[in-house]
């Protein structure tokens, strides 16, 4: 077979490859070898978005171009052959112009960080391609795509974002749909509030697909002809690819093929997100081109659906096909909520079922062709055999043979008996996401075949059933033929039901270490009933098969059909500072969206460029003997290997530094815990680098050491502890025995536990570091603490700090994470360059990065609370152990940052023993709100357990305890402020009414008696939050052509700093009133930090950074317009009074006057602190069945001051506010038996995707007037709204309540599987096992045992 050269396209660019490896994936050679940065590497799993492109292939027999959207991450170089490449810059960019989507992204305000834009950009535009290319609707309104609000809220569904919320992202999609009310779209600068809808549409920039779609390069038109009329594929001796274009030419290279050669076919390469493959193969076959694996052949027998079909196409026959519509349809809907849809464009459902029959993948897909009785069609050797589908699963892997499966076979099923019977199909999934990527802890699928009785024999007989189940942690998808059998020929029953779920329990066996197996077997035992339980109550099906619904009635609650998302937001635009006030859009949103913003990893690698990897350690404590490689073999690529023993004679191991000390580079001979950063491999490239950590071996000495302590119970045990300084432990309040003797009731002794967080900043921990002149060094840094990380680089390698230079132009989220974390990343860097002379850049994966974390702080909480019988608190005892690890980081300003907004109530009395615990765990770090959110929500426990012993209203006692003014002042002090700025009492009473609070609440109490298997519970909850301003740096200059250059100590993180920073310079140089200065906005331009140019620079955090860098940088104004101010007078007088700012600039310069300013603010010590003030309502819904919590809806209020910007403070709000769900409701960072941390990526850490936030999502940012001592009477914004994600917790243990309430009227006798007591603890995360296993595990069983004894 003729071989060829591998060519593609760019962004309309020609690419020939002459050789490659054939493991490169399409995203190392984009960010590689081409100028094209958009695409982003965040996961690698295929799981988050970030490196999204389109991908175009040509079909020369229709002239056709198909379109779709696919990972980049996991997308072989090799499989692009002929294919024409989108990136986003490829849309639009500064040179070409910026695309709508761009246009809009940064008009509705929706991007912070910009890490995540590129990607959902791509997926957008897919969405738009797809619809405006293949639509036979009329076409749309001008301006509009043929796309419709429900795809447009869906073609994000499988990106994730950590900064924005994703509501305005929405909102950016929904603007391009035919059927969008514009009038519904969100806060934006395109139009005002009030304007019309013509002005409206007139203001949106226009898209058009003739104008705004990509078309297909003509040159790669007659390379896809080659391919397809003449069959060339790739050159075989140079791409080790073959590319087989027939059955008989794959069985060809299978035979050719040495027994002992590995091979790996390809299609869309998506299971290496999974199971990572490090092998690499000898030959690679491509099996995507072969007829008879791509066809789709439909007639009345069935379906038959080729092996490399993509899972989307699967999905689009199964929705056309005729024949059985009900079913086909039916498992076309589940599979558009198995992974994303981007992975769904390229995996192809014979992988899915050849992963998880040989792989154990927990497929859905396996599961529905299990129900609906498919079988499979193999190839071994030159014969070709059917299989049953659960015949193909019970064989050896597959992938451990030639045997290549060839297609499946999905039998039409239809009941033919007559009249009286009836065909059932049903799926159902768990998963911790609804829509998006998440595996399910249950999916199932039921069809069943059942006669309905005579009239003397009332009731439905099930002749035969199908019921399949999979992903419970078994080997694979199961039938579970036992049940099958006993339910044939019967007629359902309450006790014929209970003796199936019964017998289902023992059938479902997850294995030993499947998370959860309790759960899974109770979310079976809930799908059999679901299906089934309906037939018994009405005798009868409720709705037709053609209505697409589940069969249901008023036991089986069925779920209403809510809107995807609607939002509003009320923001008040101040006119008295302009620019300030008003909310323009964020610096850079339209070049972030086009990928050409420049992050860390961006910049363009240096030829002799070295990559690094951490070497880290699995035990927590331990010596370290000998560090090596697997089989004693150095990788390929590695260049050394550099421990403690290289940092220079004349450095330290010194890794990062806060106030309280220094934390190592490297473990020197003791492992002090697990993940701790052992060495650093130097290698090639980052992929090599990265294989060599993973191949490392260090052997290790536990050998007359003490147990490591890896709790804080064992750390009180052993008295391990970090030192608090008076500084950062708050006085007591009060007198607490005074309090607990005047107290009418008490609840004593009550223990409960707070988890971790990771922060999942979508850009990972990444340094570039350049080896300089005169023992210099320059390092690239995405790091909140630039100045910091300096001085630990020039502290390490034993130079002066002059020789140190750090830069740091953007980072791509940060949360807290890129402080200290990120200082060891820029140290290691600059000392292999310093040691090895070369450019070094290191760029973490995502396991690594989640290991070395850290997080937010775990901890133990016990306390005593006294109260009157009407609610009202007297007295709180409180003993907190706090988690800190290792090093103790930022951990002794804990016991500050908790009891600051755990004061938000009137507790009477207060008094607390706070620990800060020293383990051999990662050391823990600040995480947005560090300590203020745990504090805050344990405030909310112990409100709620007093008003659950009192039975009265929880509302009720958070009313009767937020503070008077005279209480705040008794718990804050000086920090309270003057009483007109103590807002929240006016917060609380203005949400009750705008959020229809309490006739919400009585209709979630009817909602709750005329419902068995959902629940709601709402809850409001009220936040005080303590901030303080720090000293910040800021320069400003005013070059010779009239533009400003900025330079601030904050660091642009996605919170809008310099959008800000921008508007406050533009005030304070317009203050000068010359001609023009009105418009200086858009001639000022903030620039990276540099820590050779702007000293002290200090941390990024704390909520205040980006009003302390405003006040900086209007200290420098007003120097720079009283020097101004003598040029401006005399230039007045001589031309009457028009002097324009290019004038102005012009003469100061003439006169050489110093037009560069720079200043420290320093903050008035009595004023530096001050308090955040808001309150949130939530409604969340409650699935019985399978513990999944539906957030409904959510509103806050939030006072804000004078907004420097509102649009950057409700991004702020919003981002803080679904963050806080996160935290909340989904996100476990959890440590196995050595301290490890377990969760390593998108597949099993789950941050909030769009399908996770409010329903109906209302935010009102609240004017609350002057604040003489803030700047510009400005507040902050970036975490204290996180605290009020409380509120959607609080709701659900509400509803968790009635469910548990429900259950005891249940019980048939004393006994009580699920426990009776409806006093309990919702821990948090309140994932779906946590919320079901207080719910009832055993909820089904007790329901029908109450149904058989007559209850």
């Amino acid at each position: 077979m003729e071989g060829n050269d591998l060519e593609f396209a760019v962004n309309g660019e020609r690419f020939i490859v002459n050789s490659v490896d054939p493991c490169t994936t399409l995203l190392d050679f984009l960010r590689s070898n081409t100028p094209f940065k958009s695409v982003k590497l965040a996961c690698g799993e295929g799981g988050c978005g970030a490196c999204l492109v389109v991908l175009s292939k040509y079909d020369p027999e229709l002239d056709q171009v198909n379109e779709s959207c696919i990972n980049s991450c996991l997308t072989l170089l090799c499989s692009v052959n002929g294919c024409s490449i989108t990136t986003s810059e490829g849309l639009g960019n500064t040179k070409k112009g910026f695309h709508p989507i761009h246009k809009r992204f940064a008009g509705f305000h929706a991007t912070q960080c910009g890490f995540c834009t590129p990607g959902m950009c791509i997926s957008l535009y897919s969405a738009l391609a797809n619809a405006d290319n293949n639509t036979s609707k009329d076409s749309p309104p001008s301006g509009f795509s043929s796309l419709t609000v429900s795809q447009a809220e869906k073609s994000v569904a499988g990106n994730l974002c950590r900064c924005t919320g994703y509501r305005p992202i929405v909102d950016a999609c929904k603007s391009f749909a035919s059927d969008v009310d514009i009038e519904d779209l969100g806060f934006n600068s395109f139009w005002r509030k009030g304007e019309s809808k013509e002005v409206m549409l007139k203001n949106l920039p226009p898209y058009n697909p003739k104008d705004h779609l990509v078309t297909f390069p003509e040159f790669l038109k007659k390379k896809s002809k080659e391919i397809k009329k003449l069959q060339h594929g790739l050159d075989h001796s140079r791409y080790t690819w073959a590319t087989p274009f027939s059955v008989a030419e794959l069985h060809n290279i299978l035979e050719a093929a040495n027994s002992r050669d590995s091979l790996k076919f390809v299609v869309g390469n998506t299971g290496t997100g999974y199971y990572k493959d490090e092998e690499k193969f000898d030959r690679y076959i491509d099996i995507s081109h072969i007829p008879e694996m791509l066809m789709i052949k439909k007639d009345e027998n069935g379906i038959e659906i080729g092996a490399a079909v993509t899972i989307s196409k699967v999905i689009d026959a199964l929705k056309e096909e005729s024949k059985s519509p009900y079913i086909f349809k039916k498992m076309a809907n589940h599979m558009e909520k198995t992974s994303n849809h981007f992975i769904r464009n390229s995996g192809s459902i014979g992988g899915n079922l050849v992963m998880a029959q040989s792989r154990k993948f927990p497929s859905d897909i396996t599961t529905l062709l299990l129900a609906a009785d498919a079988s499979v069609y193999m190839l071994n050797g030159r014969k070709t055999k059917m299989v049953m589908l659960w015949e193909f699963l019970e064989l050896p892997p597959v992938l451990d043979s030639k045997i290549v499966l060839l297609k499946v076979e999905i039998p039409s099923l239809t009941d033919s008996s007559g009249d009286d019977t009836e065909l059932l199909f049903e799926s159902y999934r768990a998963a911790p996401r609804s829509i998006g990527n998440a595996l399910p802890y249950v999916s199932a699928a039921f069809c069943a075949l059942v006669s309905h009785q005579t009239p003397s024999r009332r009731g439905v007989m099930v002749d035969k059933c199908l019921l399949a189940f999979g992903s419970y942690g078994g080997d694979h998808s199961i039938r579970a033929t036992k049940v099958e059998n006993f339910l044939m020929g019967k007629v359902l029953s309450y006790s014929v039901l209970y003796e199936a779920v019964s017998l289902l329990r023992g059938i479902i066996a997850p294995g030993k270490d499947t998370s959860q197996p309790e759960y899974r077997k109770s979310l079976a035992v809930g799908f059999l009933f679901n299906f089934f339980y309906p037939l018994i109550e009405s005798g009868h099906r409720i709705c037709s098969l053609d209505s697409g619904e589940k069969h249901s009635n008023s036991h089986v609650d069925p779920a209403k059909s809510l809107p995807f998302l609607s939002s509003a937001q009320q923001v008040f635009v101040s006119n008295e500072f302009q620019p300030v006030g008003e909310a323009v859009s964020k610096v850079g949103a339209a070049l972030q969206a086009s990928g050409e913003a420049v992050f860390v990893d961006d910049i363009p690698t240096l030829p002799d460029c070295i990559h690094g990897a951490f070497i880290y350690s699995t035990e927590p404590l331990a010596k370290i003997k000998r560090i090596s490689f697997r089989e004693n073999v150095t990788p390929t690529g590695v260049f050394a290997v550099l421990t403690f023993k290289d940092i220079p004679q004349q450095g330290q191991n010194i890794g990062s530094k806060t106030l309280f000390g220094p934390g190592p580079l490297f473990a020197d001979e003791l492992t002090r815990c697990a993940g701790q950063r052992i060495a650093l491999v130097v290698a090639d490239t980052q992929k090599h680098a990265d294989r060599a950590a993973k191949l490392a071996v260090v052997e290790y000495d536990i050998q007359n050491l003490e147990e490591p302590i890896l709790n804080v119970d064992d750390a009180v045990k052993r008295s391990s502890f970090f030192e608090v300084h008076p500084m950062f432990y708050p006085e007591l309040v009060g007198d607490v025995l005074k309090g607990m003797e005047e107290a009418e009731r008490k609840i004593l002794s009550v223990e409960f536990r707070l988890g971790s967080q990771y922060f999942f900043y979508m850009e990972p921990q990444t340094a570039l570091a350049l080896p300089d002149e005169d023992n210099c060094v320059k390092v690239f840094s995405s790091s909140q603490a630039p100045e910091y990380a300096h001085a630990v680089i020039a502290t390490c390698l034993g130079i002066p700090e002059h020789n140190v230079r750090v830069i740091t132009r953007r980072v791509g989220g940060g949360f807290g994470g890129k402080a200290v974390k990120s200082m060891p990343v820029a140290t290691a860097c600059a000392l292999a360059a310093h040691k090895l002379r070369r450019p070094v850049k290191m760029y973490l994966n995502r396991k690594t990065d989640m290991i070395m974390a850290g997080g937010r702080h775990p901890m133990k909480i016990t306390y005593n609370v006294g109260f009157r019988s009407d609610g009202k608190l007297t007295a709180l005892e409180l003993t907190l152990l706090i988690d800190a690890g290792i090093e103790p980081d930022i951990s002794p300003v804990m016991p500050r940052n908790i009891m600051g907004p755990l004061r938000k109530y009137d507790w009477g009395a207060l008094s607390f023993d706070i620990k800060v615990c020293k383990t051999n765990l990662q050391s823990k770090t600040a995480m947005r709100a560090p300590g203020e959110v745990q504090g805050s929500y344990i405030a909310e426990v112990i409100i709620e357990n007093v008003a659950s012993s009192l039975r009265i209203s929880v509302d009720a006692v958070r009313k009767i305890n937020l503070h008077t003014y005279d209480s705040l002042r008794k718990f804050y002090k000086h920090i309270a402020g003057d009483p007109d700025e103590y807002s929240l009492p006016l917060l609380w009473d203005k949400l009750e009414i705008s959020s229809e609070y309490k006739e919400r609440a009585e209709m979630v109490k009817d909602f709750n008696l005329s419902n068995i298997w959902r629940k709601r519970g709402i809850s409001r909850v009220p936040i005080i939050h303590q901030v303080m301003q720090r000293p910040t740096p800021g320069k400003v200059s005013i070059l010779s052509d009239g533009s400003v250059v900025v330079e601030v100590g904050g660091i642009e993180i996605g919170q809008g700093l310099w959008t800000k920073v921008q508007q406050m310079v533009a005030y304070g140089l317009g203050m000068t009133k010359c001609k023009g200065s009105e418009k200086l906005m858009e001639r000022i331009r903030v620039v990276q930090s540099d820590t050779l140019g702007l000293i002290q620079g200090g941390f990024t955090a704390g909520s205040t950074t980006s009003e302390n860098s405003c006040e900086a940088v209007r200290l420098c104004c007003v120097i720079l317009v009283e020097r101004l101010k003598p040029t401006m007078d005399k230039m007045t007088k001589e031309k009457s009074g028009c002097v324009t700012w290019n004038m102005l600039i012009q003469q100061a310069y003439a006169q050489s006057v110093n037009l560069s300013a720079s200043t420290l603010y320093k903050p008035e010590l009595s004023s530096m602190e001050y308090l955040n003030y808001g309150v949130g309502v939530s409604e969340v819904e409650v699935d019985l069945m399978t513990g999944r919590s539906q957030i409904l809806r959510s509103d806050i209020i939030y006072d804000c001051g004078k907004s420097l910007n509102p649009a950057v403070d409700l991004g702020q709000i919003e981002g803080a506010f679904v963050q806080g769900i996160g935290f909340f409701m989904m996100e476990e960072y959890t440590t196995d038996e050595k301290g490890l941390v377990v969760q390593q990526g998108t597949w099993d850490y789950k941050i909030p995707t769009v399908d996770a936030i409010p329903k109906h999502f209302y935010v009102e940012i609240l004017n609350t007037g002057h604040h003489k001592n803030r700047v510009l009477s400005s507040k902050a914004s970036g975490e204290p709204p996180l605290l009020l994600a409380a509120s959607v917790h609080c709701a659900t243990r509400s509803a968790v309540r009635e469910a548990r309430k429900q259950s005891l009227s249940w019980n048939c006798n004393d006994g009580n599987r699920d426990g009776p007591d409806t006093d309990f603890e919702l821990p948090v995360p309140a994932t779906m096992p946590v919320v079901k296993s207080l719910c009832g595990l055993y909820s089904v069983e007790k329901y029908l045992e109450g149904k058989i004894c007559g209850k």
